[in-house]
């Protein structure tokens, strides 16, 4: 239940073997094509963009070695960072290309995309980034700068809270271990894992704020350099929506925050408490819930996965049986779960950190949603496989939702029932009113001028917070900090609102499918995950006739939301 990170790589020789031949590759290529685009034909120009493709390719086989061994062991910083060396190093000699490119006639440049059936639609986005561009030069700088940039303040970020520990009752967690100690049946395990959590956050707040306030004055000079409008602009840019669109979402699920009180309001008076606390949140309804061991997952997944599509099953089947998964918290593991899309020859990675609770079942299942998706992805080539985030997280919640489904209509005790309905509807408040505070708390601290203090972060943080709650369930004072630990912020600003927009599509696709009304369903959905990122977002959508631009079409996912939370009232 390990990684076997020499499907990437034998041993030293050939990794050093391999970097050797893609340098060359490298230097080869900029030495034909540098200066020259305009010259070719159309056929030389789709056999250079297939030499970028496969150089491209290979340096990303280079990468994804070095982040999974130090994700597996943060130890390990000092050769990630000579691997992040080694691809700059490669990547000056593709820079040209896109700059080049983007500075064709449009005459030649059209001609180029025309005749490119595979690659049109992203030689069509590669033009669309031409005005955030700088000179090749200026490029050649930033990348040659990038490994002491803000990726060197989010290795630190990883390596700190990889070596956290925290101190629970003679005990020495990692963050994964006392984080799972918050759905405790024991209020009192709940309360002290609250306590020991932000004890241990406090003492490292300097250092965690610095870091934030160095994410915060990266993103903003990269915005003014490249002339994006606002700090998020960049983001919608890759998602390939627009501002509109995510203001649209915002201001859907900000109305909607009633749900999320009315939901908590019934869940004190089921507990029976005077007030819930914010360690309440994950409070599981039954006192014997009992663990769920990853074989149990395994096999629930497996079998949730098979009856809706035999592809679905196959591949989770190959991801279990060929070693994808590295399973359970290790000494110096990286905290929380990822799927990474690695490359074709291999396959994707998944991380998690299993601790044997019901979460661990659906943190699986939307791990290997990723890897589901990632895997079809491959047959559309490596620079087509890059999906947007807004329609990359919607296999992973979507597989979540065949767990749950599978897992709830075995249960027949209608208090059992609305336990795990009630489960389910917090996972589902986590990936959309969460992110969307989230994204608001990111927006007010992007917007401010200069450092922030940690006094000025954590006001910020609690005025968001207290949004999805209001009366329903009450923040402690040690709540302000808690924005602290949340990677996202750190690796990849104004990310999360991908989390809000999936989970909205996916239970508007989820209810659909249930529905019965598209009798292909599986297959059309096959397909849209195959297509990777080479369609536009809407036009993929489009498949199972929802129109992501419509007024209505956030509402669709927000009805079904109420519609569990009824049914969880009923119950």
């Amino acid at each position: 239940m390990e990684w076997n990170l020499k499907e990437f790589f034998k041993d030293a020789k050939e990794f050093d073997s391999f970097v050797d031949r893609v340098k060359k590759d490298g230097v080869d290529f900029k030495r034909k094509f540098a200066g020259n685009l305009a010259n070719l034909s159309v056929e030389e120009f789709l056999k250079a963009l297939d030499e970028y493709e496969k150089i491209s390719q290979d340096c990303a086989k280079i990468a994804t070695f070095a982040y999974l061994n130090f994700a597996k062991d943060t130890s390990k910083g000092a050769n990630l960072a000579k691997s992040r060396q080694i691809c700059n190093e490669i990547g000056e000699n593709l820079l040209f290309f896109n700059i080049e490119f983007n500075k064709l006639d449009d005459e030649i440049s059209n001609k180029f995309i025309d005749g490119s059936d595979k690659y049109s639609y992203y030689l069509n986005l590669v033009k669309k980034s031409a005005k955030h561009q700088l000179s090749l030069k200026e490029e050649e700088i930033l990348l040659k700068t990038s490994p002491v940039g803000v990726s060197a303040f989010a290795r630190l970020f990883d390596e700190t809270m990889a070596n956290l520990r925290f101190e629970f009752r003679g005990e020495s967690l990692k963050e994964e271990e006392i984080l799972s100690k918050l759905s405790h049946p024991d209020r009192s395990v709940r309360k002290d894992a609250a306590i020991s959590l932000s004890k241990t956050l406090n003492e490292n707040l300097h250092l965690l704020t610095y870091i934030l306030n160095m994410v915060r004055t990266d993103l903003d000079i990269e915005t003014k350099l490249r002339g994006y409008e606002h700090k998020e602009s960049y983001m919608h840019e890759n998602n390939q929506i627009s501002k509109a669109s995510v203001d649209a979402l915002i201001g859907a699920c900000e109305a909607n925050f009633d749900i999320s009180h009315r939901y908590y309001s019934k869940k004190r008076e089921i507990l029976g408490f005077e007030k819930l606390y914010d360690y309440d949140r994950y409070a599981p309804f039954s006192s014997d819930e009992g663990e769920i061991s990853y074989e149990e997952s395994k096999e629930i997944v497996l079998k949730s996965f098979s009856e809706f599509s035999p592809k679905f099953g196959e591949l989770a089947k190959k991801a279990f049986d060929e070693n994808w998964i590295d399973v359970y918290p290790s000494q110096n593991k990286t905290g929380g779960a990822f799927s990474h899309s690695a490359i074709s020859s291999v396959h994707p990675f998944v991380l998690l950190n299993f601790t044997k609770t019901r979460r661990d079942l659906f943190t699986l299942a939307h791990e290997l949603g990723h890897a589901i998706h990632q895997h079809l992805a491959y047959k559309v080539g490596y620079l087509n496989s890059d999906t947007p985030l807004t329609t990359a997280e919607t296999a992973s919640v979507f597989c979540e939702m065949l767990v749950f489904q599978s897992v709830v209509e075995k249960i027949k005790d209608p208090k059992e029932k609305q336990a795990l309905l009630g489960s389910k509807i917090e996972d589902i408040f986590a990936t959309l009113f969460r992110q969307i505070n989230f994204t608001t708390f990111e927006r007010e601290i992007h917007s401010k001028d200069g450092e922030l203090s940690t006094d000025d972060i954590n006001e910020i943080w609690m005025k968001h917070s207290v949004k999805m709650f209001k009366d329903s369930l009450e923040l402690n004072d040690y709540y302000k900090i808690w924005w602290s630990y949340i990677p996202h912020f750190i690796h990849t600003p104004f990310y999360c609102y991908a989390y809000s927009y999936a989970q909205l599509l996916v239970l508007s696709l989820f209810a659909l499918y249930k529905s019965g009304k598209l009798a292909n369903f599986s297959e059309i959905y096959t397909e849209f995950l195959s297509l990777g990122g080479s369609k536009n977002p809407k036009d993929m959508v489009l498949k199972f006739g929802l129109d992501i631009e419509s007024k209505e079409f956030w509402q669709i996912g927000l009805n079904e939301v109420k519609k569990l939370v009824d049914e969880f009232e009923r119950l």
